[in-house]
């Protein structure tokens, strides 16, 4: 019962949990009954075997097995709390248990809906890694099928790179954590900023070569395909602010940021893309700056 009272004490403690029970809870309440004493091991065996089941089913079986070689803590997490890392506070239980307290790694066995969800949100952190990785080795070959230069192809590559730490820090400055929401908007980003890319790029293929004036081109390329990409976005952003109006704060969340996403693709290739084509110059030396 040390051994129970001394993670009871600690879960206790941690200051993301609130109530703990566990078989340290149903010796408070034999403590109560008996005067603020613990019975012995005698009379606590002859109380086990009187007891009423719906009174074991109550205050015993939810905490202690039918061997007794297995204990069950039941603790509630704050949710709420803006400042609950699900994984640190796994990880801090954990090594409590093990280190401190002298258990082994196959005695703690950590589960719930708190443990799930962190699983899933740990995924998610993976594979938007890997995806993303994925995601821009898989566009940077397509933009060498499409353009046929190695050298263009990285300089299209850069206004997609831009967007997606610009959304994603956003994210971290205004505390917006990611979940299997707002996960999904860096992959939006990229497909948004795909599409304009290759629109800009692709015009502006065929009004370099007319004149081989990079700087003109820009002009004749913001006045012509510019334009389109302009309605396009902003019809599309207007489309998902809507989301804004939910009661669903993921939802709201969703929204703004997927619309904020859609304008910074859209800006980045407005003024990124045009630089890095006028510097680097990727279809040739035959043009002369204005």
């Amino acid at each position: 019962m040390e051994e129970v009272d001394a993670i009871q004490e600690y879960l206790d403690g941690i200051v993301e949990t609130g109530k703990v029970l566990s078989l340290s809870t149903t010796m408070e309440v034999l403590k109560q009954v008996n005067g603020g004493e613990l019975p012995d091991n005698f009379t606590l065996a002859i109380l086990y075997q009187r007891l009423p089941e719906e009174i074991k089913e109550a205050l015993i079986a939810p905490y202690l097995s039918e061997d007794g070689n297995q204990l069950r803590y039941s603790v509630r997490v704050y949710e709420s709390d803006v400042n609950l890392k699900r994984q640190d506070l796994l990880q801090r239980i954990r090594l409590h248990l093990t280190r401190e307290l002298g258990l082994s790694d196959d005695q703690v066995h950590l589960s719930g809906i708190l443990v799930l969800y962190n699983n899933m949100l740990q995924s998610l952190f993976r594979s938007q890694i890997l995806s993303l990785g994925a995601v821009f080795l898989a566009i940077f070959l397509m933009f060498i099928v499409l353009f046929r230069s190695v050298k263009l192809s990285l300089i299209a590559l850069v206004p997609n790179l831009v967007a997606v730490p610009l959304v994603l820090g956003l994210m971290g400055g205004l505390d917006i954590p990611l979940d299997f929401m707002t996960i999904t908007i860096a992959a939006i980003a990229i497909g948004i900023g795909v599409d304009d890319t290759i629109h800009y790029v692709h015009r502006y293929g065929k009004e370099v070569k007319i004149d081989w004036d990079y700087q003109a081109a820009v002009r004749r390329s913001h006045g012509s395909i510019g334009l389109a990409m302009y309605y396009t976005t902003v019809t599309i952003t207007i489309g998902f602010s809507i989301l804004i109006l939910s009661k669903f704060v993921p939802t709201i969340y969703f929204g703004i940021l997927t619309a904020f996403a859609m304008l910074i693709a859209l800006v980045a290739n407005f003024t990124v893309l045009p630089v890095l084509l006028v510097r680097l110059r990727p279809y040739g030396k035959k043009a002369t700056t204005s």
